[in-house]
């Protein structure tokens, strides 16, 4: 990852504002409201290196990895917490908290997985050496006695945390894997995706992939938009992947600016929905718990917040192709020196999707994660910067 100069910005208040919300975001009756928002929040101190990814526990603590092998946990108010530097000082590139235990923390840092208190991070609990190459992402499942690394062979790696010993490890991607997520409610089914174009389905029962399907191949006209010609040109190498709570619903963002939602249908895998998110590559998706309201982030600098409900409803029964556009008014944020002003602008429709909320964050997004803190949702953001920033959705 190329250096950025670091953007230190300066912690600030939220002030308080006026977000439209009917039934969290859910209803499906109106969906082009308008959603206004407070100010983001900016936490800093922590590092001093560009943040790489993001993690929270249910009980609202944050920890986040950086380039030089950093890892700083945080409280709910931002202020940092503990800090540990990883010997050798490789980027720490996913980190990950227990949901059975919310003090346990797992970080990738290169080839190694580490597993730490987060109340006392002088030292790892434990620490394994699986992948052959640098580790791009960690998921556990949901009864935790499985976790998945992804590495930049495109292998994935899947560690029995009981018996303390790989009891899988899958090689299908032919290159970079850069995701994979366990399916909740099903602990031995996972997704994973990479710069191969390629996303694959697995069953731990199987050494083969259930499904795969290439999306640089499986372009289809209706998934075209002409609004960034050049965009064409870029090649849907997958970024990140995530599953809603359901287990059936999974997205992906791509480098051709799309994402894509797929339904899993026993053994095999039906895109349902694909629209034209970013315009350039869609770095992070992130599904927020118990719905299908999804984050987006893209090197475009923008955060989306859509709700893919209704329109995995409508493909359901009428799937047509879209032959229409139309404009409409939306939300936006635009950063400036480290705060954010709302305002509302006229911007044209994605295919026949619209975003909830948009926020012009302005940096490239390295890590975006939807979560709860002091019983609030918030978006949380890492970027080219050594800061998090905190977006309140309510």
């Amino acid at each position: 990852m190329s250096l950025h100069k670091n953007l230190e910005g300066k912690k600030g208040r939220s002030k308080t504002g006026n977000i439209t919300s009917d039934d969290k975001w859910n209803r499906r009756d109106t969906p082009s409201r308008v959603f206004w928002a407070i100010m983001a929040v900016t936490w800093t101190g922590g590092h001093s290196s560009p943040i790489l990814c993001l993690n929270a526990s249910k009980e609202g603590l944050v920890a986040s990895g950086a380039e030089g092998g950093d890892l700083v946990a945080w409280g709910e108010d931002g202020t940092p917490l503990g800090h540990v530097q990883f010997q050798g000082a490789d980027d720490v590139t996913s980190v990950l908290f227990s949901n059975t235990c919310p003090t346990k923390l797992y970080a990738s840092h290169g080839e190694t997985i580490s597993i730490l208190d987060v109340r006392s991070l002088k030292g790892s609990l434990d620490h394994f050496h699986v992948n052959e190459e640098e580790v791009n992402c960690l998921s556990l499942n949901e009864t935790e006695n499985l976790l998945a690394s992804a590495d930049d062979s495109g292998a994935i790696k899947i560690l029995d945390l009981e018996n303390k010993k790989v009891s899988r490890s899958l090689k299908r991607h032919s290159n970079i894997c850069s995701s994979v997520a366990f399916r909740p409610q099903r602990p031995q089914s996972l997704v994973s995706c990479g710069l191969d174009m390629q996303v694959m389905l697995w069953n731990l029962q199987k050494a083969r992939p259930l499904w795969i399907t290439n999306l640089q191949e499986d372009e289809s006209e209706d998934m075209e938009d002409p609004q960034s010609p050049g965009q064409l040109l870029n090649p849907a190498l997958v970024h990140s992947v995530s599953v809603a709570s359901c287990g059936n619903i999974f997205s992906c963002g791509a480098e051709d600016g799309k994402v894509r939602i797929f339904r899993v249908m026993g053994v095999k895998c039906e895109q349902k929905l694909g629209f034209k998110a970013h315009t350039l590559g869609v770095s992070q998706v992130n599904f927020l718990p118990e719905s299908y309201l999804l984050l987006t982030g893209g090197n475009d600098g923008k955060i989306m917040l859509w709700d893919v409900s209704s329109e995995l409803e409508k493909k359901q029964k009428s799937p047509t192709k879209h032959t229409h556009k139309r404009k409409t008014k939306k939300a936006t944020y635009a950063k400036q020196g480290g705060t954010t002003s709302a305002s509302v602008t006229d911007e044209e429709e994605h295919g026949d999707i619209l975003p909830k909320l948009t926020i012009k964050h302005g940096e490239k997004v390295n890590w975006l994660l939807g979560a709860k803190i002091k019983g609030c949702q918030n978006v949380l953001v890492a970027d080219q910067t050594s800061c998090i920033s905190v977006y309140p959705l309510s």
